[in-house]
């Protein structure tokens, strides 16, 4: 059971990553490396804890934002992102989600209005919630070196220097993109980060 809101909001921007400090500088933290960025470029605080998650409110504009890091593993983020959208009266399309893709070469970024979970198990988590039609960042975190690597132990390893400078330098790409989807702009987002 759900507690009402009265208010709503207008967009959940989440990144997904797991909790504590023995994932950070992990790959597959790079969407909470992406969210903080956001945070600390708007003033935000993700220090509100609900929904099986820490959030924070953003207001941009006449828009209001919720910022939201899920605390449940990332293979169960859609239980947060589901109980936080219904809770706001967000719907999918609103709903901006940044995330690691490991088929992608560090630096690169996508951006995309809805489609498959692609073996991200965060992102499948999420479609069973609410649905594939959501907007995404997935930034690129490197290809496992050689076939016969395991997937997880990749995904959980650490960046390194150079990898994560290249990567530093993309959030401000991801909250520039963020700002335009929020714009109704996503065309654009996609045509300038696409690359």
């Amino acid at each position: 059971m759900f507690l009402k809101n009265t208010q709503g909001s207008d967009f959940l921007i989440v990144g997904l990553g797991n909790p504590g400090s023995a994932y950070d500088n992990t790959r597959h933290n790079i969407g909470f490396a992406a969210v903080d960025y956001i945070c600390e470029k708007t003033g935000t605080k993700t220090d509100k804890a609900k929904f099986t998650a820490l959030y924070g409110v953003w207001k941009y504009k006449d828009k209001k934002a919720i910022i939201l890091k899920p605390q449940t593993y990332m293979n169960l983020s859609g239980d947060a992102v589901g109980q936080a959208a219904r809770f706001f009266k967000i719907p999918p399309e609103n709903v901006i989600v940044i995330y690691d893709d490991v088929s992608m070469a560090v630096g690169k970024m996508r951006i995309r209005t809805k489609g498959s979970a692609g073996g991200h198990n965060g992102i499948k988590s999420i479609i069973s919630h609410i649905g594939d039609a959501f907007p995404r960042i997935k930034l690129g975190v490197g290809e496992k070196p050689h076939p016969e690597y395991d997937l997880a132990d990749w995904v959980l390893g650490k960046f390194s220097d150079a990898d994560r400078k290249t990567l530093s330098d993309k959030f401000e790409s991801a909250y520039r993109s963020v700002q335009l989807i929020m714009d109704g702009q996503t065309d654009k987002a996609m045509n300038l980060y696409n690359r």
